[in-house]
């Protein structure tokens, strides 16, 4: 995407601000008939669907969620609530790139945007994790909330696949592109629900894991008047003198080989980097599918130059193999634009909103002394609890493939949410921040 600034956003606000401030008639009401078509604020494309199940046990069968887009992200078994009827709205915003080719569309900014017949008056907004595109979060948080009563909007983030790098003009830009769409996205449900139940959301959430935590936590910093809470599943962090995953995922890439060889000292590396001792038989999973590949991404995104010309680097070089290679990768060593890059979309800690953060003590990807741990210490605020959960790997997919390492993090995240509710709604503050131990039921 191209021009995104803070003039843009202003517009969207005032927009927003606009829209609600305009006789709100129903939509099916304003046309005489059953309408299972919203106007949705700012979007370039919209179609509409009345659906007996919004869940994923119907989406599924009707078509309108891509069970790709969540896969890993569960335990096998997992069982959902279902038998939720309504409204689900697929479109786009305008954008110039085009890497998410749902629906045959081969554009980005794509949403979805779910309205359940029964509406409790709330709404929850959610970006996806890693790569993925907006259906990644149907499992984890849209069957959950919406079988709560509330309505569910969700993004692609505006840039999806391992080339997410090549969006925008400078370093940055495709990072930055993700919190302006969960921001348009979220001004837009608003305008979209208040313009099909005849009034505004009363509450307005933020939900999402890893990426899409990141993104609660920045919006809440940015925008707290669009959110009344917030809930991030293993977060990502980034600080312009780290930690953040440039500082944290080259030295897994340089020790894990040492590691796989049965080298001396070289778990110990791992350790002394932060990667759970408890969590090494994931990391060979970690080392084939996603250190080195993320690894390339963000640093593309950030640092294009360190590589020259070559886009994301070399995959999987071997350590010393010379420059460019990104397991030799040294942020501290990297020039002050580099960092001027990474604190573009750094977080602070700045809350005026209430957070809650579920991070397992076994993850390997966003390790949880190199992120939630030093979040917690920058937010260092009463209006946020942090739980970390004994056992919990990135994500319960992995629970799944390694049913005797750890424990699946679903359950937290759920009733993190619930407990989010609670506190905003009824004024029921969760328990203070802990550590929630093995075997201990994962409720905050």
């Amino acid at each position: 995407m191209r021009g995104i600034n803070s003039r843009t956003r202003r517009v969207g606000a005032i927009g927003l601000a606009a829209a609600l401030a305009v006789t709100l008639v129903p939509a099916a009401a304003a046309a005489g008939r059953p309408s299972c078509s919203v106007a949705v604020l700012g979007a370039e494309k919209v179609t509409g669907v009345c659906l007996a199940d919004l869940t994923t046990a119907g989406t599924v069968a009707s078509g309108h969620t891509d069970p790709a887009d969540w896969a890993g992200l569960e335990a096998p078994g997992t069982v959902n609530p279902s038998g939720v009827p309504g409204i689900q709205l697929d479109g786009y915003f305008p954008d110039t790139s085009t890497t998410n080719t749902n629906h045959g569309w081969n554009h980005d900014s794509q949403f979805v945007i779910r309205l359940p017949a029964k509406w409790n008056g709330g709404l929850v907004v959610a970006g996806p994790p890693g790569t993925r595109e907006q259906y990644a979060n149907d499992r984890i948080i849209g069957d959950h909330v919406l079988a709560k009563g509330y309505a569910f909007a969700a993004t692609d983030k505006g840039n999806t696949g391992p080339e997410l790098y090549r969006d925008g003009r400078r370093p940055g830009d495709a990072i930055m592109e993700w919190h302006f769409r969960v921001t348009q996205l979220t001004i837009a449900a608003k305008f979209a629900a208040a313009r099909h139940y005849g009034r505004a959301p009363k509450r307005t959430y933020a939900a999402g894991t890893s990426a899409g935590g990141y993104l609660v936590r920045w919006q809440l910093e940015h925008y707290p008047w669009l959110y009344d809470g917030g809930v991030d599943w293993n977060g990502l962090l980034f600080t312009p003198q780290g930690p953040n995953l440039l500082t944290s995922l080259p030295p897994a890439l340089r020790a894990y080989p040492r590691f796989a060889a049965g080298e001396p000292g070289a778990k110990e590396a791992m350790v002394a980097a932060g990667y759970p001792a408890e969590s090494a038989p994931v990391w060979a999973f970690h080392h084939r599918t996603q250190w080195d590949l993320f690894q390339r991404i963000l640093r593309e995104e950030l640092d294009p130059d360190y590589d020259g010309d070559t886009q994301a680097g070399t995959p999987f070089c071997a350590e010393g193999t010379g420059p460019g290679c990104d397991t030799d990768y040294d942020y501290a060593r990297r020039p002050a634009e580099v960092h001027d890059a990474m604190r573009r979309v750094s977080l602070t800690g700045k809350l005026t909103r209430p957070l809650i953060t579920v991070h397992g003590t076994y993850d390997a990807l966003v390790t949880i002394s190199r992120s939630s741990d030093v979040y917690a210490e920058l937010a260092n605020d009463a209006r946020h609890r942090y739980y970390r959960v004994e056992g919990g790997h990135h994500t319960d997919g992995l629970a799944g493939a390694f049913p005797t390492l750890g424990r699946t993090m679903l359950p937290c995240f759920r009733g993190a949410l619930d407990a989010m509710t609670a506190w905003v709604e009824r004024g029921t503050a969760p328990p203070p921040s802990r550590t929630i131990p093995a075997g201990v039921t994962c409720a905050p």
